[in-house]
């Protein structure tokens, strides 16, 4: 293995017109060894790849982007867990160097001034457990166009009514509401899409819950999801920076943790506006949600009353007056209640109960219902009684 420099040095030597003898003995080295560094050229010694913290965690690193994609960000956390306590920056590196050559789509960016426009849309999460039985879950996500602020709620119910309900929460959440919000083509907005908006047929429901809020409702082209790339971006990064690659009890822990995660973003600079979103958002200017009274929405369930005064829902048992036995009515849920309706009159509530398997039951739903029983059977009897032949018992005498 030859020394570079001591090579450049011999080779200088000798060029200058040196002999090998002086050039031993100036080098302090063989004759032998002089002729060797001049026939061959120099070998360069690699220096040894010093280790890194990083590279007992490298295939964890690759097999967290190529299943569930997530951030650098999302991986450091995951890693920290297993050990890891090097730095962030050779992390990121070495995650760009495994997704660089991945192709991606030009799209064109359209931006929103304040107060001016949000975007809305549901993701599916897979599945849960809930009720004791599985469901989908659905993540629905609403951003402000401007700010970037983001809202995320997690659900297994993706009806129109708690569609709405889920944009209440965002409102309220924000403070406000913009003048516009842009969709997809979703069955909760319109059931059918037209070339032209104004001829599109749109969910009555929501129809009026836009109306009473005076909120413009904008649908993006069909076959274009890019002309709502804000919330694409969204749901996506709620996909691979939140719920990828974490445990939830279940759909109530999802919302808590989601809860958290939201904050953190939210207090983070965006990496588009190089603002934080959350003080970005007071020059929103947002339409107050407190400047008419709250909106009221319900989604009613029909039910019949049983024998023994109770109305099933949800897997759980709610008492209802005895009275209405027998009885078809109305169940809806309303700021963590459950109401039960018959004909239009509210005659029992109750707050939501959790799993299944359970009742509530409320005492006063069965006052005067034995009494009742014994009037009943007496007149029942006194009845047989009365119309029973008086012969048949001298028969019996």
């Amino acid at each position: 293995m030859y020394g570079f420099e001591v090579w450049r040095m011999i080779r200088n030597m000798k060029n200058d017109g040196m002999s090998i003898r002086s050039i031993a003995k100036e080098m302090g080295i063989s004759r032998n060894s002089v002729r060797k560094y001049l026939k061959g050229e120099p070998v360069k010694k690699n220096k040894k790849k010093k280790a890194s913290k990083l590279d007992p965690n490298r295939d964890t690193v690759k097999e967290l982007i190529e299943r569930d994609n997530l951030s650098a960000v999302r991986i450091l956390e995951e890693i920290r867990k297993k050990g890891y306590n090097g730095g962030y920056t050779i992390l990121k590196e070495y995650c760009h160097d495994i997704r660089k050559n991945r192709p991606i789509q030009a799209v064109y960016r359209y931006e929103t001034g304040p107060g001016n426009q949000s975007q809305v849309d549901f993701g599916e999460f897979g599945h849960i457990e809930y009720d004791g039985k599985s469901r989908k879950l659905y993540a629905f996500s609403m951003i402000l166009g401007y700010s970037r602020m983001r809202y995320a709620e997690f659900t297994t119910d993706i009806s129109t009514e708690n569609t709405i309900k889920m944009h209440l929460n965002a409102f309220e959440y924000f403070g406000g509401f913009t003048d516009t919000i842009l969709y997809d083509n979703m069955k909760q907005v319109v059931l059918e899409r037209k070339a032209n908006t104004q001829e599109s047929h749109f969910n009555e429901k929501f129809m009026d819950f836009a109306d009473y809020y005076g909120i413009i409702m904008r649908l993006c082209y069909p076959y274009r999801p890019q002309t709502k790339g804000k919330i694409e971006n969204t749901i996506k990064y709620l996909r691979y920076n939140f719920f990828n690659g974490r445990t939830f009890t279940d759909l109530n822990d999802i919302n808590i943790q989601c809860h958290e995660w939201l904050k953190r973003v939210n207090s983070q600079v965006h990496g588009t506006t190089h603002e934080i979103p959350a003080e970005r958002k007071k020059r929103e200017n947002l339409n107050s949600i407190s400047a008419v009274p709250g909106y009221f929405t319900h989604k009613k369930e029909t039910r019949k009353v049983s024998r023994e005064c109770y109305v099933s829902y949800k897997g759980n048992r709610y008492s209802v007056p005895w009275k209405y036995a027998g009885r078809e009515c109305g169940v809806m849920e309303n700021s963590g209640k459950i109401i039960i309706e018959i004909d239009s009159a509210t005659v029992a509530e109750h707050g939501i109960l959790n799993g299944t398997g359970r009742i509530s039951r409320k005492k006063e739903h069965f006052d005067g219902l034995l009494k009742a029983i014994r009037d009943e059977n007496k007149n029942t009897y006194s009845s047989i009684v009365e119309k029973r032949d008086l012969k048949r018992y001298e028969d019996v005498m």
